[in-house]
C-alpha cells in the first residue's frame, strides 16, 4: 500500500474516533424502566426477556410523545403466556405457534404448530396452511437458513406417477380425507421436477418448515411417508432467527440501550439505563467527556506512530525488492510467453489475489533434462491442454511435470495454469498433491512441477485399465473416501475458502500404499466477493466434467462449497458401485450415475447399485457400511444445494464408519510396483467458458 494511502486511511480512523467519541446531548423524554428490564419465565423452559416482550404488557412506555401501545423489544416478537403456562407467539394475525425454546446466544427461537402438538405421536398430521412470517418492519423474525429444511405436501393428486423425489404418504392414521386420490410429500420447498405436476394434478399444496438436521438424518428420511415419520418432524418444530443489524436498532444496542417500537413496527427511540429516551442511541454517559478529552490526543499520537512504522516498512520492502529481483521466486503472472497485460482478470480465475504468492522457481533447462527432453516414453498423461511427464530432478526427487500445449496457450489456459500454481503454493495437506514450483514468466514455456504419485488414479482401479488387476477391497475404498473428504474439508476451511470445482475419481491419485492425493486445481476458485473478502458464493459460468457438475451450479451460475459436495457424492457412488460417472451403455435413466444412485437409494434398492465384488452379500458389516455410504451419497446428490450436508459433516460420518469398521490391515491393501506408471488424466473439460 502506498504511504499516501496509508496516511489517508489512518486519518479517516482518527476522524471516525473523534466523531464516535463525541457525547450526545441529553434527551428530554423518559420511560418506565421497570417494565423494560424485567425478565419473565413462562412454563419450565421459556425465559422471556429483551428483545422479546410479553404481549399483554405493551403500554405507554414513552412519556407523552408516542401512542399508548408502544413497548420495548423487537416488532413481531410479542409472546403470550397463557394461564396454563404455555408460551405462544403469533406469526401474522392468525397463525399461533407454541414456543419450544429461545436461544439468546445464537439469536434463535424454536416454534411448533400448536394444533400439531395436540395430536398423538404416532399420527400423521394434516397440514392445512403455509407458515408465513410478516415482513419487516412488522416483524424482525426470519427463517434460519442454516437450521431450516422444508416439507412440501401435495394433497389429492390425480396423477399416480409423481416426479422423482416425491414420496407417497402411506399413513394409516391421520387426517387424509381426499377420497381415493393419493397424497405426496417432498423434502424441499418446491416440487423437485417442475411445478406443472403440482398445479395440474393436486388439489392442495402446502409447505411446512422443519429442522434441517432432523430432516437429513437417515432414520427420519427413510420413513417420511409412514406413521410417525413426518409427524415427528412437525412436532419438533422449526427455527427462526433475528438479526439486530437488519433494523434501526443496531446503534442503540451498541450503546447498551434497548429499542422501543410501536405496534406498527415503527422505531420510537433508544431506552437508556438512566431512564431517558434518545435517538438513535444513548450517546456518552456523564463523565465520559473527560475521558474522551484525554483519550483523543493519545489515540492521535498512536496513529501517527503507526503511520511512521508502516512508512518505514514500506520503504525497506521496496529496497529489498530491488536487491532480490534475480531471486528464485515467481511472482504469479500469466507466464509461458503470454504477457499478463494481454490477459484480463476474467481469464485468470484467481483474479488479483495471487500476484504476490511466491513459489520455487525452476530453470527450464533443469526440467528439460529431468524429463529427457520431454520424452514420449516418460509421458504419464495427456490432458485437454497439457501433458504430464515423469522426471527426476538433480537432487534425486521423482516428479511429475505438467507442460502446456503450444496450441493451448490462450489466456484462459494460461490462467488455469497460473491459478493452479497460486492455489497449491499455499496449501499443505497430506491428501493434496504437493506442488514443488514452476518456471519463470521469462521462460520459453510454462511448466508446473508436482510430486510423482505412482499408482494411477482411483478411476483406473474402479473401472479403468487397472480394474482387472484386483478389485479394491471395501476398507480401502472407505479410506479413500475419508482421505478425499479430509482434503476437501481442508480446502473449504482455509481463508479464503477454495472450491476445487473438478472433484472426480480421475483427479484422485493413489500411491503404492493406496493413500490418496487430490490433484488438478486448474479450475479451482477462491470464494471471494468483489471486495476481496471471503464469501459463501460467487457468480461464475459453470465448469467441470460432465457427470460431476452440480446441477444447481448449471441452473443458477452460483458456485458454493456445496458444489464440491455434489461432485464428491458422485465419487462416493463410484466407490460403492465401481461404475463410471457417465456411461451411455447403461439404460437411458441410468446413464448418469448420480441419477441412478439417487433412484436406487430412494427406492430402497441399494443392492442394484453396489459392486458385488466388495463383500456386500457375504459380510453383514460390509453391507451395513456400504448402505450407509450409499445413503450419504444420496444426501450429497440433492438437487437443492442447501439440502446437502457440508463436507465437514460428510467427513465426520465417514470417520465414524471407519472407526466402527476398524483400520485396514497391511495385508488387505493390494500393492503396486513402483515400475508401473499409469496415465494421469488431467483433463477438466466443458464447453462453458468461466469468468
Amino acid at each position: 500500500m502506498e504511504p499516501l494511502l496509508v496516511f489517508r486511511f489512518l486519518l479517516l480512523l482518527l476522524l471516525v474516533a473523534v466523531a464516535s467519541g463525541a457525547p450526545a446531548p441529553d434527551g428530554d423524554l423518559y420511560y418506565n424502566a421497570s417494565m423494560c428490564h424485567k425478565p419473565f419465565t413462562c412454563g419450565p423452559n421459556v425465559d422471556i426477556h429483551y428483545p422479546f416482550h410479553l404481549a399483554n404488557e405493551s403500554s405507554k412506555v414513552l412519556d407523552g410523545a408516542v401512542p399508548s401501545s408502544s413497548y420495548c423489544g423487537y416488532p413481531g416478537m410479542a409472546i403470550l403466556c397463557s394461564a396454563n403456562n404455555t408460551a405462544t407467539l403469533h406469526l401474522g394475525n392468525v397463525s399461533l405457534y407454541t414456543v419450544q425454546g429461545i436461544d439468546y446466544a445464537n439469536k434463535t427461537i424454536t416454534l411448533a404448530d400448536a394444533d400439531t402438538l395436540l395430536l398423538p405421536s404416532a399420527t400423521c398430521p394434516r397440514v392445512n396452511r403455509n407458515v408465513t412470517i410478516p415482513k419487516s418492519p412488522a416483524s424482525m423474525l426470519e427463517f434460519s437458513a442454516a437450521d431450516t429444511g422444508y416439507l412440501s405436501f401435495f394433497f389429492g393428486c390425480a396423477d399416480p406417477r409423481p416426479p422423482p423425489g416425491i414420496v407417497p404418504i402411506n399413513c394409516t392414521t391421520g387426517f387424509f380425507d381426499d377420497g381415493s386420490l393419493p397424497s405426496y410429500l417432498a423434502p424441499t420447498a418446491d416440487a423437485p421436477e417442475g411445478d406443472w405436476f403440482v398445479r395440474a394434478s393436486c388439489k392442495e399444496v402446502y409447505v411446512a418448515p422443519v429442522l434441517k438436521r432432523l430432516l437429513l438424518s437417515p432414520e427420519v428420511y427413510g420413513r417420511l411417508g409412514s406413521d410417525g415419520g413426518y409427524g415427528e418432524l412437525l412436532r419438533q418444530g422449526f427455527r427462526l432467527t433475528w438479526d439486530p443489524s437488519a433494523g434501526p436498532c443496531v446503534e442503540c444496542e451498541r450503546s447498551r440501550g434497548q429499542c422501543s417500537y410501536d405496534q406498527g413496527g415503527g422505531f420510537l427511540g433508544c431506552l437508556c439505563s438512566d431512564g431517558r429516551v434518545r435517538t438513535p442511541d444513548c450517546g456518552a454517559k456523564k463523565g465520559d467527556t473527560k475521558v474522551i478529552a484525554i483519550g483523543l490526543p493519545v489515540a492521535a499520537a498512536v496513529l501517527l506512530l503507526l503511520l511512521l512504522v508502516v512508512s518505514f516498512l514500506y520503504v525497506r520492502k521496496r529496497r529489498q525488492y530491488k536487491t532480490t529481483s534475480s531471486s528464485r521466486l515467481l511472482k504469479h503472472t500469466a507466464s509461458g510467453g503470454t504477457p499478463r497485460s494481454r490477459c484480463s482478470s476474467n481469464d485468470l480465475e484467481s483474479g488479483g489475489s495471487v500476484h504476490n504468492l511466491p513459489t520455487h522457481l525452476f530453470a527450464y533447462e533443469e526440467l528439460e533434462e529431468a524429463t529427457d527432453g520431454f520424452s514420449a516414453a516418460l509421458e504419464l498423461g495427456d490432458g485437454g491442454f497439457g501433458t504430464v511427464y515423469k522426471g527426476q530432478l538433480r537432487d534425486g526427487r521423482v516428479v511429475a511435470v505438467k507442460r502446456l500445449h503450444n496450441k493451448s496457450r490462450s489466456c484462459r489456459h494460461v490462467g488455469q495454469f497460473v491459478n493452479e500454481a497460486a492455489i497449491l503454493s499455499r496449501m499443505r495437506h497430506p491428501n493434496l498433491v504437493t506442488f514443488y514450483g514452476c518456471t519463470s514468466s521469462r521462460s520459453r514455456e510454462l511448466l508446473l512441477v508436482y510430486e510423482h504419485v505412482p499408482n494411477g488414479t482411483v478411476a483406473d482401479h474402479l473401472h479403468g485399465p487397472r480394474a482387472p488387476e484386483r478389485a479394491l477391497p471395501w476398507p480401502v475404498r472407505l479410506r479413500i473416501a475419508v482421505e478425499a473428504a479430509s482434503a476437501l474439508d481442508y480446502l473449504h476451511a482455509v481463508d479464503p475458502p477454495v472450491v476445487h470445482r473438478d472433484v472426480k475419481t480421475s483427479n484422485i491419485l493413489l500411491d503404492t500404499e493406496f493413500h490418496i492425493k487430490v490433484a488438478d486445481f486448474g479450475l479451482s476458485r477462491e470464494l471471494l466477493d468483489g471486495g476481496g473478502n471471503a464469501a459463501h458464493v460467487v457468480a461464475t459460468a459453470p465448469q467441470g466434467t460432465p457427470g460431476y457438475v452440480d446441477p444447481e451450479y448449471h441452473r443458477c451460475y452460483r458456485l458454493t462449497d456445496r458444489s464440491d459436495v455434489y461432485s464428491f457424492g458422485v465419487v462416493l457412488a463410484e466407490l460403492v458401485s465401481s461404475k463410471p460417472a457417465v456411461d451411455v451403455g447403461r439404460d437411458r435413466g441410468d446413464i448418469n450415475l448420480a441419477a441412478m444412485a439417487v433412484d436406487r437409494v430412494q427406492r430402497g434398492l441399494v443392492g442394484e447399485l453396489v459392486d458385488m465384488g466388495i463383500g456386500y452379500v457375504e459380510d453383514g458389516e460390509t453391507r451395513r457400511m456400504v448402505t450407509m455410504v450409499a445413503e450419504l451419497a444420496f444426501r450429497c446428490l440433492q438437487q437443492d444445494g442447501e439440502m446437502r450436508p457440508p463436507v465437514r459433516e460428510v467427513l465426520d460420518v465417514l470417520r465414524g464408519m471407519q472407526r466402527e469398521g476398524g483400520k485396514v490391515e497391511d495385508g488387505g491393501v493390494p500393492r503396486s510396483p513402483d515400475t508401473v506408471h499409469a496415465p494421469w488424466d488431467s483433463r477438466s473439460t466443458t464447453p462453458s467458458v468461466s469468468q
